[in-house]
């Protein structure tokens, strides 16, 4: 039987990864740190190297996105069970948009690094985790895709 403390209870605790073995849990929480990030601060910025993600146990984290010209489009807004960030899962492993914390967040950060070693030791363990990413990747391009439609069928320049 595997004891469950510290980070390993907190990766069970989470939504995300709600139903794992406690085995593969113990696995992951390897990678994994405690967080602290003050309101206003970047998680992460485009164009950086994606090398964590982030399991978000408290506070609020928008998603944006940026464009010559224009103010960050806030795409989605995450809270509490949520996790933060799927670009470290592909290559060439950069983030595609900005995290920036709404308010004092805390978060389980997992070091993207250790965890690509441990699915590509642990193939079953990569296919849960991939089956759980899978679901959060859709709802987040639908909520970008709702958010540029909306933003480019109004009016530009306050006609209409």
């Amino acid at each position: 039987m595997v004891e469950i403390a510290g980070l390993d209870r907190m990766l069970l605790e989470h939504p995300f990864f709600a139903g794992m073995a406690p085995e593969q849990a113990a696995f992951v929480a390897g990678c994994g740190r405690n967080v602290v990030v003050e309101a206003g601060a970047w998680l992460f910025r485009e164009g950086e190297a994606a090398d964590q993600f982030y399991l978000l146990r408290h506070g609020r984290v928008t998603l944006e996105l940026r464009a010559p010209g224009r103010e960050p489009l806030i795409f989605d807004t995450l809270g509490e069970g949520d996790i933060v960030g799927w670009s470290w899962l592909l290559p060439p492993f950069c983030w595609s948009m900005d995290a920036r914390a709404q308010t004092l967040v805390r978060v389980v950060a997992l070091d993207a690094h250790c965890l690509r070693d441990k699915l590509d030791s642990d193939p079953a363990l990569g296919y849960a985790l991939l089956r759980r990413f899978v679901p959060v990747m859709g709802r987040r391009l639908q909520a970008a895709r709702l958010q540029l439609a909306d933003l480019y069928a109004r009016p530009q320049g306050g006609r209409g």
